[in-house]
């Protein structure tokens, strides 16, 4: 009888550990219990379908369950809720509206990803409130979206005070985070003809960014008509059913609509209720090939922790191409070849209208010193292209490096979109994750031709001027 490899979650990393368990050993036996009815979707794409350059959440799904079942021999329940695990019976229990099935298994993985964080702010379950975390929480934004777009007139009486008619709701908005999804959908919204309002608790966008990308980020979406309150905490979201305004500190806004963007945490309750363990995070441990605590239960993906490349530390960065390729290593091991999937370093890019912006490892002194590194940064502007060549703009640089060895800590790259910023980051990346130091990084032999850069890579220039502060 053929082992049974049973995975809690369809997406990323779920359906990347049971696509290349399968392939790599075909007898085995592969159950994917997965709540909603959507797997393997791209939901770093649900800004875009709001807006409206993705035309349906369909062009977002890489493989469609049908795809799964029929083509990769993959036994997926979709609509099945798994409410507990048994590590000693080695059995997960689902519910459905079938009725309750009891699976047995060989090994397990976690594959429960994160959920949107609602602060605890007055008002967050009014109407008129939303998150973007899910397809359907994609499908109801694109549908209010619309109902602005159409603009009938039509009446809409449970919509509330905020939105009795479809003309209606076209004012002003709220988003409140300063984060990727707060700023994506501010373009989103604004690209529809609303004015956004954007709530930041802090005193800058982007955190995790240096402080010349935020500030570079912060003046365009302000050219781009985004209001922002920078430094102001929400205190409540004020209505009667529906929401009608923002009452901050300083003062009230008055909205129709607010969109919560304040991040996500790892769903971890699953886990830990069958007795595994959570890191100091609040995600769930593991070691380097993402088994937890419990023999043979497995965790991948925005739910579980990682090692960061930098610090050797484990971290909470949830991100797609992490959870992709902790779900392929997990399948790998699974069926037998033992793999890893490698540690991360923050890496992420965002486009906020026309500019482009990227980071990866580590910026922020006090976590530097945190980490027992000396940290000291530079900033430099640097021409895209050539002087000569027609178009370009500038790209903005800061690197971080250790002052004792030298060691590259961290990047934050912007530029006018198209410029380069994030392609150029992929090379800070490298250097990052080989642990180079930055008189190493100085002399990398980088590619050069007028359309693409100056002689000398605005990277190149970044190293070099650190480089010799630290001389």
């Amino acid at each position: 009888m053929s082992d049974t490899f049973v995975v809690v979650g369809g997406d990323a990393a779920g359906m990347s550990a049971a696509s290349k368990a399968k392939r790599d050993d075909p007898d085995l036996e592969v159950v994917v219990f997965e709540k909603g009815e959507w797997v393997s979707y791209g939901a770093c794409g649900l800004p875009y379908y709001v807006k409206g350059e993705i035309q349906s959440l369909e062009e977002l799904v890489s493989v469609t369950p049908e795809e799964f079942r029929e083509e990769r021999d993959i036994d997926l329940r979709t609509g099945h809720e798994v409410v507990s695990i048994d590590p000693d019976e080695r059995t997960v229990t689902a519910e459905s509206d079938a009725g309750t099935v009891t699976e047995s298994y060989d090994s397990l993985l976690l594959a429960t990803g994160a959920e949107a964080v609602v602060p605890p702010i007055d008002g967050t379950n009014r109407e008129g409130v939303y998150t973007l975390g899910s397809m359907s929480d994609g499908k109801e934004l694109r549908e209010y979206v619309a109902r602005a777009r159409d603009g009938e007139g039509l009446q809409q009486p449970d919509r509330g005070p905020a939105c009795r008619y479809l003309e209606d709701c076209s004012g002003p908005v709220a988003v409140v985070g300063g984060g990727y999804i707060g700023i994506e959908m501010a373009e989103a919204l604004a690209a529809n003809g609303f004015e956004v309002n954007l709530f930041q608790r802090g005193d800058r966008l982007l955190k995790g960014f240096s402080e010349a990308t935020s500030e570079a980020v912060a003046d365009h979406l302000r050219e781009q008509d985004i209001v922002l309150h920078l430094g102001s905490g929400v205190r409540e979201l004020a209505g009667e059913e529906a929401v009608d305004a923002v009452v901050t500190d300083g003062g009230r806004v008055n909205v129709e609509m607010v969109l919560l963007g304040t991040g996500v945490r790892p769903r971890t309750d699953l886990a830990a209720d069958a007795g595994v363990e959570l890191g100091e995070t609040g995600a769930i441990a593991t070691d380097p090939y993402r088994e937890t605590s419990v023999d043979d239960i497995y965790a991948a993906g925005d739910c579980a922790e990682a090692i960061h490349a930098v610090t050797g530390e484990p971290a909470y960065v949830p991100l797609a191409l992490t959870a992709n390729r902790h779900g392929r290593a997990v399948g790998q091991t699974v069926a037998g070849q033992p793999t890893t999937g490698g540690a991360i370093a923050g890496t992420a890019a965002i486009k906020a209208f026309e500019v482009e912006a990227a980071r990866t490892g580590i910026l922020d002194h006090e976590e530097a010193l945190e980490a027992g590194f000396d940290p000291i940064s530079e900033t430099i502007d640097a021409k895209s292209r050539a002087g000569y060549y027609p178009g370009g703009g500038t790209v903005t640089i800061t690197l971080t490096a250790d002052r004792d060895t030298g060691r590259l800590l961290g990047a934050s790259l912007v530029s006018e979109y198209g410029e380069g910023a994030v392609h150029r980051s992929h090379a800070l990346v490298a250097a990052l994750t080989e642990g180079a130091a930055v008189d190493d990084l100085e002399n990398y032999d980088l590619a050069y031709a007028p359309p693409f850069n100056t002689t000398w890579d605005p990277v190149l220039v970044a190293a070099k001027v650190l480089s010799g502060n630290l001389r």
